[in-house]
């Protein structure tokens, strides 16, 4: 799936935080790109909810579009807000927990 084709036109300047919104007591996502070599996937969370430790074969970039959350990264908790990112390296657990309403965008990239 290229990035058109999930909706997000090329050439065209798309202000990520607002092509998604909330919903009250839920976390929800969007692909916007899915290829071998990884994808990109936008989410919304309500206060509250998070995902649960968990580890992946990839390496994940956690960019913070909207309000503010804690990630555990290997056991050490770090709150990421608007504008910052978090790395996620391949085989390390990780959780997330919306401490507020946020929003990020997930990158992960696969070997090739």
């Amino acid at each position: 799936m290229s990035a058109a084709a999930a909706g997000l036109p090329p050439g065209d300047a798309v202000h990520l935080a607002g092509s998604l919104d909330y919903a009250s007591g839920a976390i929800v996502s969007r692909t916007l790109a899915k290829a071998s070599g990884g994808t990109l996937t936008l989410f919304a969370f309500d206060a509250g909810q998070g995902l649960s430790e968990h580890t992946s074969p990839y390496e994940a970039i956690l960019l913070v579009l909207d309000g503010a959350a804690e990630v555990t990264v290997g056991g050490r908790p770090v709150t990421a807000r608007a504008g910052e990112s978090v790395a996620m390296p391949a085989n390390v657990p990780h959780a997330v927990q919306a401490r507020e309403r946020f929003k990020m965008l997930l990158v992960m990239v696969r070997d090739a």
